[in-house]
């Protein structure tokens, strides 16, 4: 799905393409999640990943079904990405997808998360999935109304459930009802 979005605001996301992931962005995506694993508690990786290590999970995203790889793309750069992956590896949990979004240093509070989550769970409404699932890393606050806006509701805490950078931090869980 191409999905092409502008907005004539200034300096929110213009000339903004949505699509999805191809073979080539897999370094930048990297970059872009490295950032994440090596300056913030947002992602329970410890150690930076080499582009070649994600390439399996950037093929389990193909261009249908429910697990999807989206980027935000301005002027050939990936400014980030939204996926949706397995929750659970068992078969009774097919119906449900894990989300995440993963913008670039510097591109966040630019509206390119609601333009990546807006293009997502359009590409989903016609796959058969039933819930979607987001693990935030506390505290987030920005991520939670986000969230919040389309529509995951709170399903739980995991309390101290994974220790980075010497602290032990919760994972709230929020959920949304698709299809």
């Amino acid at each position: 799905m191409h999905h092409s979005t502008r907005t004539g605001t200034g300096t929110r996301a213009t000339g903004i393409r949505i699509r999805p992931a191809a073979s080539a962005d897999l370094t930048e995506l990297t970059d872009i999640y490295n950032h994440y694993v090596t300056h913030t508690p947002v992602t329970f990786d410890i150690e930076p990943v080499a582009a070649e290590q994600r390439r399996a999970w950037l093929e389990a995203h193909p261009g249908t079904g429910r697990h999807r790889l989206l980027v935000a793309e301005e002027a050939g750069r990936v400014l980030g990405y939204v996926s949706s992956s397995p929750l659970r590896p068992k078969q009774a949990y097919e119906t449900s997808v894990e989300t995440s979004i993963y913008l670039a240093p510097g591109h966040t509070g630019r509206g390119l998360g609601g333009k990546l989550y807006s293009a997502l769970f359009e590409a989903l409404a016609g796959e058969d999935v039933h819930r979607a699932y987001a693990g935030i890393t506390q505290p987030n606050e920005a991520s939670v109304k986000l969230h919040e806006r389309f529509g995951f509701r709170p399903a739980g805490v995991h309390h101290q459930v994974g220790r980075k950078f010497g602290t032990f931090w919760d994972v709230a869980w929020f959920e949304k009802p698709l299809g």
